[in-house]
């Protein structure tokens, strides 16, 4: 019994711990980006102080339309139709025989 014991008590402690190393790792890897994110905005802004351009805020812009528009492309009232696409076409009648598929 004491044997048993002893095993859950290590393998709850190397459970733990390497629980709380993926935790840690997770963490750095989040402040690594944050920290590349910062300096390329550094890069950025110190570029555009140089130029003598204007320091514009990093933006990121998420367009709802543009989710929808991968599914559903743009209808046949969307876009203009170009005079090279019309063409012209006489119609005429098409007469049922005299029984069609129900018997009518």
């Amino acid at each position: 019994m004491n044997l048993d014991k002893m095993l859950k008590t290590l393998f709850g402690f190397l459970l733990r711990t390497v629980l709380l190393l993926m935790g840690l790792v997770f963490l750095l890897s989040l402040l690594a980006a944050a920290l590349l994110l910062l300096v390329w905005w550094g890069v950025r802004a110190l570029w555009a102080k140089l130029t003598g351009r204007p320091v514009q805020p990093l933006v990121f812009t998420i367009l709802q339309r543009s989710r929808w528009q991968r599914f559903y492309p743009g209808g046949a009232g969307t876009r203009p139709t170009p005079a090279d696409d019309v063409i012209d076409v006489e119609s005429r009648q098409v007469d049922a025989g005299p029984n069609d598929r129900l018997g009518r």
